[in-house]
């Protein structure tokens, strides 16, 4: 039976999918992650505690594990832990990415750089530290541009400003954000904005050739100022010309980065003078997107992912469902705690609609971008074409109503919370039809 080290923050969404997908595959897992699990004292060798802000002692560690659980691969699940697994893969002489193009690919400057050396196209970029004088930095920047953080991901701290004010402000925002983040990133990119619609990409790569799996449209416009993503729509309605054309260009981006191997997800616009790589990581779709992603025999992208790394052929396995499909990221509307979710019912009743998870436990602060890092939760849809799907997502977000209220009143919050939501005097954000 083959043993994979999968290594997972505790706040991944992550962890389900791929743990059923090696259930079914017969694949034998450890889950590596930065807390011990409750468990690890009763079930031997298949969890493992790392520290993953010390990635060398990390790998030291899983060394001297795998000296007595023998591994035959390491899988980054998400943004924090790709790294990780690519340094444990080559200490352990497994198939891996170089570690350092998977360290480009968690740098946004870094990457802007191998891709511009590439002949690439791309954005106009700077780079500035957080002590920099914003007044100084927005006197040079091009307008309209776009300020992010150099390593955060789902577009937190990625802000647009299109006159000097709104730089300063956007600049001071962002500091404000990694000075608040334990990460310890001291950076902020400053990009030029490009036009148009955005596209992501999955695929595969095995060998240094890649599979493309998918492309999903995102059909709400991703103008700014902040960058929230809703929709994910497969597949793509752009004309096939144009979509080889960003399979083209993520190919040549994964070379020159030096990918090779493994799950792949990129983000592009298609504009004027594109496609044009915006980002692209060593790991596959975030959240849980993946649910929309059936190949061959109704197999899932993670079990795609795991038969690669284990060396199981994947004849016949890398075409996707015909079906369309697509997931709406619920985005959070304001700031708050949230008391209550109306209209599930009826939302799961809208045809077409799979499926409906709201991720943030009733009583828990959300925080809406660019600060926040997480989504109410995900609607799932499956129909006949993109335009039924998106049309089945729209409608039962339409239906869902949320009861968001003051952080600074829980005692009183959590009474009405225990005598059910309706009983809450809040105002619902997004009125249920």
């Amino acid at each position: 039976m083959p043993r994979v080290l999968l290594l997972m923050s505790t706040r991944t969404y992550r962890a389900r999918p791929f743990l059923t997908a090696a259930r079914r595959l017969g694949v034998e897992v450890v889950v590596g992650s930065e807390r011990r699990q409750a468990l690890a004292g009763h079930v031997r060798n298949t969890t493992l505690a790392l520290d993953f802000r010390r990635p060398d002692r990390a790998v030291r560690r899983i060394v001297r594990f795998a000296r007595d659980v023998p591994l035959d691969a390491v899988i980054g699940v998400d943004d924090d832990t790709a790294v990780l697994a690519a340094l444990a893969a080559a200490a352990l002489g497994l198939p891996h990415n170089a570690p350092d193009a998977v360290r480009a690919t968690r740098d946004k400057y870094r990457l802007r750089r191998v891709l511009a050396h590439a002949g690439l196209p791309g954005p106009a970029f700077q780079r500035w530290t957080v002590d920099a004088d914003p007044a100084r930095a927005a006197a040079v920047a091009p307008y309209p541009c776009v300020l992010k953080p150099t390593a955060l991901a789902a577009s937190r701290g990625v802000i647009r400003a299109d006159t000097p004010a709104e730089f300063v402000a956007a600049f001071q925002r962002v500091a404000a954000l990694l000075a608040a983040d334990d990460a310890n990133q001291r950076h902020i990119l400053v990009e030029s904005f490009l036009p148009g619609p955005e596209v992501a990409l999955e695929g595969l790569l095995v060998a240094g050739q890649l599979h493309v799996l998918a492309v999903f449209d995102k059909p709400d416009p991703l103008d700014g100022p902040y960058f929230e993503e809703t929709l994910y729509i497969t597949p793509s309605r752009h004309p096939p010309v144009l979509q080889a054309a960003v399979a083209d260009r993520v190919a040549r981006a994964a070379a020159a980065l030096g990918l090779r191997e493994g799950p792949l997800h990129a983000e592009l616009r298609v504009g004027p003078g594109g496609p044009y790589v915006l980002e692209i990581a060593a790991r596959s779709i975030g959240g849980l997107c993946s649910r929309t992603l059936r190949f061959g025999a109704g197999i899932s992208l993670e079990e795609l992912i795991l038969r690669h790394a284990v060396g199981l052929d994947l004849t016949g396995l890398l075409v996707r469902e015909r079906a369309a499909a697509g997931v709406m990221m619920l985005p959070i509307p304001q700031a708050g705690v949230l008391y209550g979710v109306q209209g599930e019912e009826t939302a799961r009743r809208v045809p077409g609609i799979e499926g409906l998870e709201i991720t943030i436990p009733l009583g828990q602060p959300v925080v809406p971008l660019p600060e926040g890092d997480r989504y109410l939760g995900f609607l799932f849809a499956r129909g006949d074409t993109p335009e039924a799907v998106e049309a089945a997502l729209r409608e039962a977000h339409a239906r869902l109503g949320f009861l968001i209220g003051p952080v600074d009143a829980p005692p009183a919050a959590a009474k009405c919370l225990a005598a059910g939501p309706a009983r809450l005097a809040l105002p619902v954000v997004g009125q249920p039809r």
